[in-house]
């Protein structure tokens, strides 16, 4: 078992896929087309999405982490003849299609943030529930840690990354104990990120004020610096539409407002331009029970739209 930022216990040996059945009604799938999963993870929603376009159909599974990759193709073996796995960003899905010899697709889905199979290893640095190295990265083949943005940017930039990513309140108090401490020691483990956010915040507000743990926001800003997660997602949601047949179908999962309102924007923008038709006027959101069963789903929303 995994406990989540706020102390819930949830299942770990395969991520749970969010939204599940509002993401395949929303695909409109069928026997014969072909959808790239760009953020394959585990293979949770992959696997649904292999079930409905049988036979004929062809799934693209796309992910920058490669545990969470070879973990989803030893779970989809059986599909192994229908499904191409991918090392790879979603930023570069033209040149990834183009490689598979693919010209256009008939779905794309986008499942944004963390996954639970993620926070559950230690070794990678995401939560902080446990003591680890300050990694964070998605792609570990990748040159730019948790370490590397807290132990080399100065206090404005650290200060400006809390607050642009994670909209921390206490991002200047925390930018500026994050740069004192390290003059004594490296800032290397999520403990010792964990205590400087708890000596930063005013007691009275450490817990009393929150529903989330305090370092949560911090843990949540320093993720996205290091995945560049949000200054990739416009230009990758664009990528995508000029990759879809007519009709075909984009879907966008988010897990925060700062995601959200990237993918509402950049979808209104290509409504307008005439590329899409949005399907979802306003984002679906999880259902009680399901929030229930999978308490890492509660701040997720899905957007959809189709090529015209």
């Amino acid at each position: 078992m995994l406990a989540t930022l706020d102390g819930t216990q949830v299942e770990n040996k395969y991520h749970i896929p969010v939204m599940l059945e509002e993401v395949i009604t929303r695909l409109n799938l069928g026997p014969g087309k072909t959808i790239v999963d760009a953020t394959c993870g585990t293979g949770g929603h992959t696997l649904a999405i292999l079930e409905r376009i049988m036979p004929g159909g062809r799934a693209i599974a796309i992910d920058r982490d490669k545990e969470s990759l070879e973990t989803a193709r030893m779970r989809l073996i059986r599909y192994s003849d229908s499904c191409n796995f991918v090392h790879g960003n979603f930023t570069r899905l033209d040149e990834i299609l183009n490689r598979l010899k693919v010209n256009r697709v008939d779905g794309i889905l986008f499942d944004l943030g963390i996954s639970s199979f993620q926070l559950a290893d230690p070794r990678r640095g995401f939560s902080f529930q446990v003591d680890a190295p300050l990694d964070m990265r998605m792609d570990r083949d990748s040159y730019i840690s948790a370490y590397d943005l807290l132990n080399n940017l100065n206090e404005e930039e650290i200060s400006a990354l809390l607050w642009n990513f994670g909209e921390e309140r206490w991002h200047r108090r925390i930018a500026r104990l994050i740069v004192e401490e390290r003059q004594r020691h490296p800032i290397s483990t999520t403990q010792q990120l964990v205590n400087i956010v708890l000596r930063s915040i005013p007691g009275r507000y450490r817990y009393k004020y929150q529903r989330i743990h305090p370092a949560t926001r911090t843990f949540q800003a320093v993720r996205i610096a290091v995945n560049r997660e949000l200054e990739i997602l416009e230009p990758a949601i664009e990528k995508a539409v000029g990759l879809l047949n007519r009709g075909g179908r984009i879907c966008v999962i988010s897990f925060h407002s700062l995601e959200d309102r990237i993918a509402k924007h950049t979808f209104k923008r290509l409504s307008a331009s005439g590329a899409i038709e949005v399907i979802t006027p306003k984002p679906k959101t999880p259902s009680q029970a399901e929030v229930e069963t999978n308490p890492l789903s509660r701040s997720a929303k899905l957007r959809a739209a189709e090529k015209i």
